[in-house]
């Protein structure tokens, strides 16, 4: 599968990383089958979240690697933290060391290998997180860090005191949620799309050499449903189809080669819990689209290019 870099770490990952919201929905042993599923097809990355089924799904994951202690040192895990559900944002130094030691736990690992906050936390205090992670990497509980959904002047105050680079900043990203590429196209117009809504974001991480993760990257609105077959999409399938059909793909493989051919060089999150979607996006990791289709793509999901 088509590897890309972790930030500046030095490490390669897979182009898809595995998404681990909905594991919860598995018994053990279809869990077991899943993860075994995916690590043979060379999808080894595993993102979690401490909210995720409010840690149902890390105490799943990490039942199933209790079994297969061997599996640890093929797989790379990310666990993300910062939200108490329905409450408030939490980015202190308390919570985040606790969040990080209930993870361990769950997941019956001594490790993270990457490290997510989760959502900017108004009340941040930058000193305090730069503590956190000189902790925890000091320890050795965490090897890599990053953000999500972070806008890159909050990435910057960051920046400016935790001495760990930031490695991935997690971003919801898909053909009809493309702001990041719509803002730059349509600049110094009166359009829609040149709407600036996160600080050009996909430009800073570029410069920066953070790894953006593309999470929902089939859904259209904020989880308002997948566009993969939905009416409401009539020429993005069709065009979706039709590129496909070019490469021996699906619609969804597609989908997310449209992703993995930006030059950013993105990670996909998929968030299934089957292994024959799997299948289908990793085909898609090893094909690239040529410039022609991937802006017809972009023009069928109703972009414009002025």
């Amino acid at each position: 599968m088509k590897q890309v870099p972790l930030g500046t770490s030095g490490v390669e990952v897979p182009a898809m990383a595995v998404g681990c919201m909905r594991i919860e929905s598995l018994k053990e042993t279809e869990a077991e089958r899943f993860l075994q599923s995916a690590l043979e097809l060379g999808a080894n990355f595993f993102d979690h979240a401490d909210i995720y089924g409010h840690g149902a799904c890390e105490s799943l994951f990490g039942s199933v690697l209790q079994r297969h202690p061997e599996w640890r040192s093929r797989m790379l895990i990310q666990s993300k933290c910062g939200i108490v559900p329905g409450v408030m944002y939490d980015c202190s130094k308390k919570h985040i060391l606790e969040a990080v030691e209930g993870s361990l736990k769950r997941l019956h690992t001594d490790y993270l290998d990457v490290l997510l906050l989760h959502r900017p936390d108004a009340l941040m205090e930058p000193e305090e997180v730069a503590e956190a992670f000189d902790l925890l990497h000091r320890e050795g509980k965490v090897r890599y860090f990053g953000v999500s959904n972070q806008k890159p002047s909050q990435m910057a105050l960051l920046s400016r005191f935790c001495r760990q680079p930031l490695m991935v900043n997690q971003l919801q990203f898909s053909l009809t949620n493309s702001h990041m590429i719509s803002s730059g196209m349509e600049v110094n117009m009166e359009t829609e799309g040149a709407v600036e809504r996160d600080g050009s974001v996909l430009d800073y991480c570029r410069q920066h050499q953070v790894t953006i993760q593309a999470w929902s990257p089939f859904q259209h609105g904020f989880f308002g449903g997948v566009f993969l077959d939905d009416p409401a999409y009539p020429e993005l399938n069709q065009a979706l189809q039709e590129v496909a059909e070019a490469h021996g793909l699906t619609k969804t493989g597609t989908a997310a080669a449209w992703i993995l051919r930006h030059p950013a060089g993105m990670q996909i999150l998929t968030g299934t819990m089957k292994v024959s979607r799997l299948e289908e996006i990793a085909r898609a990791a090893d094909v690239e689209l040529t410039r022609e289709e991937w802006y017809r793509l972009y023009r069928a999901a109703g972009h414009i290019l002025p």
